[in-house]
């Protein structure tokens, strides 16, 4: 018996060391395949790397590091989408880890989402309040955001450089991001975009429709438009010849510049158009400049300014008009934009309101006087709605917008009408 209690003992002993010898080697397998597909995934080996990282996550869904990991890989290879969907996982768990948001920001900036970056730097820094590294990726945001806002309008070239600053990833760091393309280049340098709107009134007025085309031009000095207008008022037809110049300067510094002429009675003379924009620290802008409209019998004055300021996905507009009057008074017209970005700067809902003395060009009708140059000086308030949206298969941009105004009748003081527009505008990008 005592032997048979040694024989006992002795197996219960080697069951238990082999029980905690395989305990061990379950402890460290993912430490040894993590490094292994650590390793693959920096030779440049994604999809073997991707096997095995996805094998861990699902065996061990809190492997935080190789949920990373993965994230990075599908962010290397320029599947921003499943990488978004990685870090997104990982963010709603684990809310104060900057190595991750670092990422999680970098990939965004990488797939041209600005907008998207803007605001996944701010959501980080309320959690981690100070950052440098996350501050220096919401500046570069910032200035991504900025330039792709203005390319869309034409405010300058979206090829310069950003100053993004890729660096090659150490073997210490998992978060580092090496993409295969610059991320602030448009590989589309020209745009041709057609316009349409309709609008009608509560009174006394025939309805007026507009239509233009236009061919954008990308080029190393800036963006440059020409633009054909056809307008049909108080059954005339009508066309304006346009050319808009936006010119930069520096990162700083760019501008605006519009000339237009035509010799339909529809449509001024002339008119000459221009601004200097600046951009501001804080994610600030300001700009100031003038209009000229020459008419046959008179001519008119602008001066306009406007603030712009940047806050995550959104960007706010305050533009005013001034006009001196010949009767010694100064008429003050204001707009105030709020757009909201949605992926991109391509994406964007945008609401704009406005009151004062119109400054733009309001060719309206009473019978046959043609009540333009008289226009400028009534009273109106503006409320306009603005979507604008991307093909899922295909670059080309999509716009619809809607407004309401109720505008001061130029003959009849005090007494006011109610128009209702709507305009569809579409822009193909090669």
């Amino acid at each position: 018996m005592g032997h048979r209690h040694r024989y006992i003992t002795f197996f219960l002993c080697l069951a238990c060391f082999m029980g905690m010898g395989q305990d061990v080697a379950s402890t460290d397998m993912p430490s040894s395949r993590f490094e292994e597909a650590y390793a693959e995934a920096y030779e440049g080996k994604h999809a073997s790397a991707q096997t095995a990282l996805l094998k861990m996550v699902e065996q061990r869904p809190d492997y935080i590091e190789a949920q990373a990991l993965l994230g990075n890989t599908y962010s290397w290879q320029g599947e921003y989408d499943k990488a978004r969907e990685t870090f997104n996982e990982i963010t709603s768990k684990v809310r104060t880890n900057r190595a991750i948001w670092i990422s999680t920001i970098k990939n965004e900036l990488y797939a041209k989402n600005a907008a998207t970056a803007l605001g996944l730097s701010n959501k980080a820094l309320g959690y981690l309040e100070s950052d440098s590294e996350i501050e220096r990726l919401r500046a570069i945001a910032i200035q991504q955001t900025k330039e792709q806002a203005y390319t869309n309008s034409g405010w300058f070239d979206a090829s310069a450089e950003t100053g993004v600053s890729i660096r090659k990833p150490e073997a210490s760091d998992t978060t580092a991001i090496v993409p295969k393309t610059p991320v602030d280049r448009d590989v589309f340098n020209n745009r041709l975009a057609t316009r349409n709107a309709y609008t009608v009134f509560d009174q006394r007025y025939d309805p007026v429709i507009a239509s233009s085309i236009s061919y954008k031009r990308q080029t190393l000095a800036g963006s440059i438009i020409p633009r054909i207008n056809y307008n049909n008022r108080r059954q005339i037809n009508g066309l304006q010849y346009e050319l808009d110049f936006y010119p930069k300067f520096s990162k700083r510094f760019y501008a605006y510049l519009n000339y237009g002429f035509s010799k339909a009675s529809i449509f001024p003379n002339q008119k000459i158009g221009g601004d200097l924009y600046v951009n501001l620290p804080g994610a600030m802008e300001f700009s100031a400049g003038g209009r000229y409209i020459q008419f046959d019998s008179k001519n008119v004055s602008v001066v306009t300014n406007s603030l712009g300021h940047y806050r995550g996905n959104y960007y706010f507009s305050l533009r005013s008009y001034i006009t001196p009057m010949p009767d010694n008074l100064t008429r003050i017209s204001g707009n105030l934009l709020v757009r909201k970005y949605g992926r991109d700067a391509e994406n964007y809902m945008g609401i704009t309101v406005g009151m004062g003395y119109s400054p733009e060009l309001r060719q309206l009708t009473s019978g046959d006087e043609l009540l333009a140059e008289t226009l400028l000086y009534v009273e109106s308030q503006r409320l306009s709605l603005e979507y604008q949206f991307t093909g899922k298969e295909n670059p080309n941009i999509y716009r619809a917008n809607m407004g309401l105004t109720r505008q001061e009748l130029a003959f009849d003081s005090g007494n006011y009408f109610w128009s209702v527009s709507a305009g569809f505008t579409y822009q193909v990008k090669f």
